[in-house]
């Protein structure tokens, strides 16, 4: 099996600007997927009409339960323009503590239509906040939950945290199944074979993939960081892809109460249904991804991600730019990511 390595992230100089679709945004992904099926079937102006008065209490009952504050905080009920919030997938199982298997510090500016994704690979060598000690970045959630982590990212990339998101990847896994599956672009078997990995392995060319095989895609780790955060970006999609699926467009309540099962965050539901409206009121937003770059270390025999301290710098004032309420949508800064190889199978 050869594993092509990406090429290195770049910051952008005068190269043509490359649209994304998101990765991890999946607090929203809620909302815009019943307002997105509603409009398959509806107009605009209709589907929003049948949504609030057909759908919105239910929607609104199962995002409630997944509400969830830090400590005494009080959070606006009205969208902000712009906000931070940080995304965690996070990876937990029975009898074993949860960790946080995907970091994303995101700038949503609702406004612009316009979303920052910035992924912080979970390796990454970082000082954990109220330890005084470094270790990796995903351990902040194991060692103090979604507070810790919280602090930990805001110390990293020196900016405030507005708000956060959790969800599980059993989650991803029981919203694949409930599709009937998802279509994948798998071209090459997919396995973990090193002893200290889970041991999974996905056949490729599938006609469709269930929420085994989905979960696994998300899992498999033995190639690189910037290809398993590749892999999420396309797993996402597809969900996206198969829920709108006119078939599929009778399932999104019991999609919501699924995926609501699985997520926490301290936006509220008024906050999160306003968002997804205003999205959908006017264009759906586009993407500009950045990855921390940063190399390879052993430290006592285990493998870190040292970032490097230049980009860290350069990931503070692209947040600061992007959060700058006052930062016109065309003075943005624009980052570029390159994708060095296929993220289907390895």
């Amino acid at each position: 099996m050869e594993n092509q390595e990406p090429q290195r992230l770049t910051r952008p100089r005068k190269r043509k600007k490359k649209k994304r679709k998101g990765t991890w945004l999946l607090i929203t992904l809620v909302c815009l997927l019943l307002i997105a099926g509603a409009g398959y079937i509806f107009r605009k102006q209709a589907a929003l009409l049948a949504f609030d008065t057909l759908m919105k209490d239910t929607v609104t009952e199962t995002l409630d339960q997944s509400y969830e504050k830090i400590d005494e905080e009080v959070k606006p009920d009205k969208v902000q323009n712009p906000f931070s919030l940080l995304l965690l997938g996070t990876d937990e199982r029975k009898n074993e503590p949860g960790r946080s298997d995907t970091v994303i510090y995101s700038v949503v500016r609702p406004e612009d239509s316009k979303i920052l994704l910035i992924s912080i690979p979970r390796d990454t060598y970082t000082e954990i906040a109220e330890e005084n000690k470094k270790s990796k970045i995903n351990a902040a959630y194991a060692r103090g939950g979604i507070k810790r982590s919280v602090d930990t990212v805001e110390n990293l990339v020196g900016n405030n945290v507005d708000f956060y998101a959790t969800i599980n990847f059993q989650g991803l896994k029981d919203v694949v199944d409930k599709l009937g599956g998802v279509h994948l672009p798998i071209t090459k078997v997919i396995e973990n074979k090193q002893k200290i990995h889970e041991k999974l392995r996905i056949e490729p060319n599938k006609s469709i993939y269930d929420g085994d095989d989905a979960l696994s895609y998300a899992r498999y780790r033995e190639d690189s960081d910037f290809n398993r955060t590749m892999r999420h970006r396309v797993l996402i999609d597809a969900v996206m892809a198969r829920a709108l699926e006119i078939k599929n467009i009778t399932k999104i309540p019991d999609l919501i109460k699924v995926a609501g099962s699985n997520f926490k965050t301290n936006m509220n539901s008024t906050f999160m249904i306003d968002l997804a409206k205003s999205f959908y009121e006017g264009s759906m937003p586009t993407f500009s991804n950045y990855m921390l770059k940063g190399k390879g270390a052993m430290r006592d025999s285990v493998w870190y991600y040292d970032p490097d301290q230049e980009d860290i710098e350069y990931i503070r004032k692209l947040i600061t730019n992007w959060h700058d309420p006052s930062t016109p949508a065309d003075q943005l800064m624009q980052p570029s990511m390159e994708d060095g190889s296929n993220a289907s199978g390895q």
